[in-house]
C-alpha cells in the first residue's frame, strides 16, 4: 500500500447534486471512466452490488450527529488503481444498511473505494471507519459540511491515517 496521500485525489473529490443512487454512481463513473480508472463495465457492477450487498453505513451507533454513509465498491477486475474517491451528496440518497439490508438510511456522504488488489478491500473500509471514529466530532461534523472538494480532499490528506 502506497502513502495515505495515493489513496485520495485532488481531481477525484466530487460535489453531487443528483439525487439518487444511480445518477450519482453514474455521474462519478464518467469522469473516472475519462481519467481511465475504472473498466466500461465498473457501472453496472457497482449498480448491481449495491443492490445485493448494500453498502449504507448508519452512523448514530458512533455519534448521533454525524451524517450517514456509504462505502460503495466493487470488485478488483473492473478498476485500474486503489483509491478512495469521496462524494459529498447535496441531497441525502437512500442506501440500504450494510448491517441490515432491509432497512434504508438516508446518506450524505459516500466514500467509493476502488481497489485494484482484492485483498485491501476490508482494510480500507476499516481505514474509513477507524478515520471516522478517531476524528474530533466537531472536526468531523465540519468536515460533512464542506462544500469545496479541495477542502475535502486537504481535511482526508491531514486526517486519514490509513496504512
Amino acid at each position: 500500500m502506497g502513502n495515505k496521500k495515493e489513496i485520495f485525489a485532488s481531481d477525484t473529490v466530487y460535489i453531487s447534486d443528483k439525487t439518487n443512487q444511480e445518477e450519482v454512481f453514474n455521474e462519478v463513473y464518467q469522469d473516472l471512466l475519462k481519467k481511465d480508472l475504472v473498466t466500461a463495465d465498473f457501472i453496472v457492477n457497482l449498480i448491481e452490488r449495491e443492490l445485493n450487498y448494500p453498502t449504507g453505513l448508519d452512523m448514530t451507533p458512533v455519534d448521533a450527529t454525524l451524517p450517514n454513509i456509504a462505502i460503495p465498491h466493487t470488485e478488483s477486475e473492473f478498476v485500474k488503481t486503489t483509491r478512495i474517491i469521496p462524494v459529498k451528496l447535496n441531497h441525502k440518497i437512500k442506501f440500504h444498511n450494510m448491517i441490515s439490508p432491509d432497512e434504508e438510511l438516508s446518506v450524505s456522504f459516500l466514500f467509493m473505494i476502488l481497489n485494484e488488489d482484492g485483498e485491501a478491500q476490508a482494510g480500507l473500509l476499516a481505514d474509513i471507519m477507524d478515520f471516522i471514529n478517531a476524528t474530533d466530532r466537531k472536526k468531523m461534523l465540519e468536515f460533512f459540511t464542506y462544500e469545496d472538494p479541495n477542502q475535502i480532499y486537504q481535511f482526508l490528506v491531514e486526517n486519514f491515517k490509513g496504512e
